[in-house]
């Protein structure tokens, strides 16, 4: 029996569970998965040598500060600085944690089926880990992008306050990669000026739950098209296995 799991604080809803719980019994795999919910990335040493581990995914808020407690990173978490599933490997009796990062696989592979030539300037909401895999992806597909966050710094991000006609007008892709919208806080959402949409529009959410957040909602309102995060999510869950069993 192998044992997998996630990490990440609160877990009270968790989609990997469910998701590799039910491929597991369907698929007959001697596996199991559980929720490890962490108060602090300082419990994870504790945990890894309670539990015989196979393999880890990991959520926010610890995509960035579990990096530390890693041996080694693959390319592409190496390049945007987050880590969404931990691979365990025995080599000489020691345990080799390597971080990997299959957001980057799940995004690219839902997107594309959505985009148009129109989509060749992108607004990413947000500034987490999240946010760094979905900037990987659009700078690999050639979309200019630049970042959103209440608290701007840096000369690729800028605040809610400069997004007006022109910007959005240029900007045909948004993609919301912060939590704001999550159940149970469903009735909040990142501050667009979302009368300035247009059927041009493609509004991407991460966040899968609800399934139509009150960002997509208002976009949809304008005749924009949307997208939530589930496809993305399946996407990074299978890659994730992929990953475990390389």
């Amino acid at each position: 029996m192998r044992h997998y799991g996630l990490i990440g604080y609160p877990l009270q809803h968790s989609f990997s569970k469910q998701f590799f719980s039910t491929k597991f019994a369907t698929e007959n795999i001697q596996a199991d998965y559980e929720t490890f919910e962490l108060s602090s990335i300082d419990e994870f040493p504790i945990l890894i040598r309670k539990q015989p581990l196979s393999g880890l995914n990991v959520t926010a808020p610890y995509k960035q500060q579990i990096i530390p407690y890693l041996h080694h990173l693959s390319e592409t978490a190496a390049a945007v600085g987050a880590v969404n599933v931990i691979s365990f490997k025995k080599h000489a009796d020691r345990l080799l944690l390597t971080g990997h990062n299959s957001d980057i696989i799940g995004f690219e592979r839902s997107l594309l089926p959505h985009l148009k030539s129109r989509h060749g300037k992108a607004l990413i909401l947000g500034s987490g880990g999240a946010a760094q895999a979905v900037f990987y992806v659009l700078q690999k597909l050639g979309i200019e992008t630049r970042f959103v966050s209440r608290n701007p710094s840096g000369r690729k991000t800028i605040g809610y306050n400069m997004i007006d006609a022109r910007m959005l007008d240029a900007c045909k892709l948004i993609v919301n990669a912060s939590p704001v919208g999550t159940f149970p806080d469903s009735n909040n959402c990142p501050q667009l000026p979302y009368e300035l949409l247009s059927p041009d529009h493609l509004l991407y959410d991460l966040v899968y739950n609800p399934a139509e957040t009150l960002f997509l909602k208002k976009g949809k309102q304008q005749g924009a098209q949307t997208v939530n995060g589930m496809e993305m999510l399946i996407g990074q869950a299978e890659a994730a296995w992929e990953i475990w069993n390389t």
